[in-house]
């Protein structure tokens, strides 16, 4: 099966919700709408970012129909899923029902309660559920930070390669910067290295990296693109002063709680996707004044995405 790798910037949106909790899937053609005006090539969809481990089976289906629906005359803007990473038989009945829908991508996570006991398990795993959909790329999401499964993904793609023609590559969220190169260079860049790492994009670029996934794209993407473009005209001076204030925005999501500050981002460009669901805590009235105080700090309206 050839499988063309993917390149540029792919937002992992977040999953909109009403106050109570329940899907806003309304929200979700604007939200594509919006990410293609900024230049956004892709939707890494029900993963971290979307919530997907705090869904049931049938939101995150209706959630893959709803992008399936708005994104099917676009072959450009590319749309995988996250299937999950506990139960083996969810993820293929998740993955059959994503072919189903014409989605681009399949996308599948270590089991992270009862864990893989090394690579060739994990392996096994990945052979299970892409053999449900022989005919769609299948990635496998390496970050260990969120699942405490961290194999060196090259060893996996020792054991997969030619084991399973539909594998695509690997979401890479991890700072491995050795292991990355590693998988790079294997099968002289056979698999599609999809980094996963917002805040290090630089160091990635530099290495050979050539498409991202990552949640500070969907509010951000102008500020990426001017970095790709630094790095790629040899301006290396402004792509690190770019980067840093990459970094200087991302702190702020960990001075106010977490992943869940990425929605109060969302609201500034227009986008309100509401709340985050348990146990992800979400931010005071309180914290979300302060929180646009520190916005401005940090020159976020000279480079978030605009909503046209």
């Amino acid at each position: 099966m050839q499988i063309k790798k993917l390149e540029g910037l792919i937002a992992a949106p977040f999953t909109p919700m009403y106050p109570d909790g329940s899907l806003n899937l309304s929200l979700i053609p604007d939200y594509y709408k919006f990410l293609k005006q900024n230049n956004i090539t892709g939707a890494f969809i029900c993963g971290s970012t979307g919530e997907g481990v705090s869904m049931s089976r049938e939101e995150k289906m209706q959630v893959a129909e709803a992008w399936a629906t708005c994104t099917r005359n676009d072959e450009d803007f590319k749309v995988m899923t996250l299937l999950g990473g506990t139960s083996i038989e969810d993820c293929k009945i998740l993955a059959l029902h994503a072919k189903s829908v014409g989605l681009y991508a399949v996308s599948f996570t270590a089991p992270f309660y009862f864990k893989p006991a090394n690579v060739d398990v994990l392996a096994e795993c990945c052979l299970a559920v892409g053999s449900v959909v022989p005919d769609m790329p299948f990635y496998y999401y390496h970050i260990p930070v969120l699942n405490a499964v961290n194999f060196p993904m090259l060893d996996l793609l020792k054991v997969l390669d030619n084991k399973m023609s539909n594998f695509a590559g690997i979401k890479y969220t991890h700072e491995d910067f050795m292991d990355y190169l590693s998988c790079l260079h294997f099968q002289k860049g056979k698999y599609d290295m999809l980094w996963g790492r917002d805040e290090n994009m630089l160091a990635a670029l530099a290495l050979g990296a050539k498409g991202a996934v990552g949640s500070t794209f969907n509010y951000a993407a102008p500020l990426y693109y001017e970095l790709i473009s630094a790095f790629s005209n040899g301006r290396l001076d402004e792509a690190r002063l770019l980067q840093q204030k990459s970094i200087d925005m991302i702190r702020l999501l960990g001075k106010y709680g977490g992943i869940a500050t990425g929605k109060a981002y969302m609201r500034l460009v227009g986008l309100d996707c509401g709340g985050f669901r348990l146990p992800v805590k979400n931010m005071s009235e309180e914290s979300l004044r302060l929180f646009d105080k520190d916005t401005s700090d940090v020159g976020f309206q000279s480079f978030k995405s605009r909503k046209q």
